[in-house]
């Protein structure tokens, strides 16, 4: 006789027997086990639900399945300026400094912004607003200078670009191209003249590296230092694009040595007053970007310099490009708030522009655009926290840095070009702050080393390749 095959034993703590595969199915809980209710309690949730309104019946149920696995329904509402809740990762203190810049915001600059970038002027009055709420140099220790996380000097940049990226931008070079190098590298004398000053906003610094011909290759600027028989330094070379160039006291300008001198023609940075004899900082017109912000040529004919002018803490392209780093930082958030700023602009907007007989916010394509911003904004903002607590923390790498610079700039950029779309014609005015951000972040995607430039950096890290040349 032909031998039946014996049926394994079910074991229905694993599951019923899959009679196609011969495997057994599992089972994650079997009834009446970790919360799951068994058949005769679902049996009387189902009678008792069927005896109640259709509306009634799902609350009765998501309510009665709450109590038995003690989980809560997730809730279906969220901020729609903070959707991920972000503010949720902030500390009271950080909340607190945000808050406080952010009102800045709202009370300086927002009212007259529009005026300044039509004008393509900044008020320097602004530096003693900047000063006396700590905001500039905040990143510092000492000399008058606030000492908050880097975190904290980074949700300001954000809170100030999303006024104007040209506010970012005085805060910025004031306090991370300025006084960082100072700071970090200068003699105590120099720190003692120029810091105090310059953190109350009283003493305003720029930050002189680029050069009409010298760009992404710093290290082949012209301008020169000479030291002469008096041991002075004389200076000679023009440097371009130099935010508050024209409003400064002190510029902290970089120059190759002599080569047949004592650092063999390395790039060292000197502490020049403003007022010297041979220097002087005309100011760039005709802009479309940036135009809220003072931007100057810087021209040194035979500036003469004390021995004692030169950071002496620092030797090379080491010097100007941790500055850069600390200004690529505060941008990485900056671009944030130009974006934020813009995003919000358009979902106010689409929700309160009407066309036939709706808000604009009520058709697809629109909130396709409004997630889309939406998503971005708040996924370069973790990015750029992220950012703030390793440099916090110790651990922050320059590649890190130019990902978030790079990244985040680029994020920014298409975020006002898809929120000058919602607002249609609107879009081109500055009644609207979209393509004022639009044009500012042009700029911004260049300054403090181009898209190109930070790409090459990160290609470099992964590859271990560099390709610069």
């Amino acid at each position: 006789m032909p031998r039946t095959p014996s049926k394994p034993p079910t074991n229905p703590r694993r599951g019923a027997r899959d009679t196609n595969a011969g495997v057994a199915a599992p089972v994650l809980a079997m009834p009446g086990e970790y919360g799951v209710p068994d058949t005769a309690t679902t049996e009387r949730m189902q009678a008792t639900a069927s005896h109640l309104p259709a509306t009634s019946a799902l609350p009765f149920l998501v309510a009665s399945l709450t109590a038995m696995t003690g989980h809560a329904p997730l809730t279906q509402q969220v901020d729609p300026r903070d959707v991920l809740a972000v503010d949720a990762l902030l500390s009271d203190e950080e909340l607190l400094l945000r808050d406080t810049v952010r009102q800045l915001v709202t009370d300086r600059i927002l009212p007259d912004v529009g005026e300044w970038f039509d004008a393509g002027t900044f008020p320097a009055e602004m530096a003693k607003e900047f000063g006396s709420l700590g905001l500039l140099g905040m990143h510092l220790e000492g000399y008058g200078c606030a000492g908050t996380s880097a975190t904290a000097y980074g949700l300001a940049c954000l809170e100030l670009e999303a006024g104007d990226s040209g506010a970012r931008s005085f805060v910025s070079v004031q306090g991370s191209l300025a006084m960082f190098p100072i700071w970090a590298f200068g003699s105590e004398e120099q720190k003692q003249r120029w810091l105090p000053g310059m953190a109350a906003g009283e003493l305003i610094g720029c930050f002189g590296l680029t050069e009409p011909d010298s760009g992404s290759d710093p290290s082949s600027m012209l301008t020169t230092a000479r030291t002469d028989s008096s041991g002075d330094w004389i200076l000679n070379g023009t440097k371009m694009w130099i935010t508050n160039g024209s409003i400064a006291d002190v510029a902290v300008v970089w120059a190759t040595t002599d080569p047949d001198g004592p650092d063999v023609g390395a790039v060292r940075g000197f502490v020049v007053p403003t007022d010297t004899p041979g220097f002087s900082a005309p100011e760039i017109h005709r802009k479309v970007s940036l135009r809220a912000s003072v931007t100057s040529e810087l021209v040194l004919t035979d500036v003469r310099l004390p021995a004692d002018a030169v950071l002496p803490g620092v030797s090379g392209m080491r010097g100007p490009l941790s500055c850069l780093n600390e200004a690529r930082f505060g941008i990485s958030f900056g671009a944030c708030g130009a974006a934020r700023a813009c995003y919000e602009a358009a979902l106010d907007y689409s929700l309160e522009r009407r066309q036939f007989d709706r808000p604009i916010a009520s058709f697809q394509l629109t909130q396709r655009k409004l997630v889309d911003m939406m998503v971005a904004v708040q996924r370069g903002t973790l990015v750029a926290l992220h950012l703030g607590r390793m440099k916090d923390a110790g651990t922050l790498a320059t590649p890190q840095v130019s990902f978030a610079k790079m990244d985040n700039v680029r994020m920014a950029l298409e975020v006002a070009r898809e929120a000058r779309s919602v607002l249609g014609a609107n879009g081109i005015t500055t009644e609207y702050p979209v393509i004022r951000h639009m044009n500012n972040l042009e700029s911004v995607y260049t300054y403090e080393g181009t898209n190109e430039i930070h790409t090459l950096i990160l290609g470099q890290a992964i590859t271990g390749i560099p390709a610069f040349e």
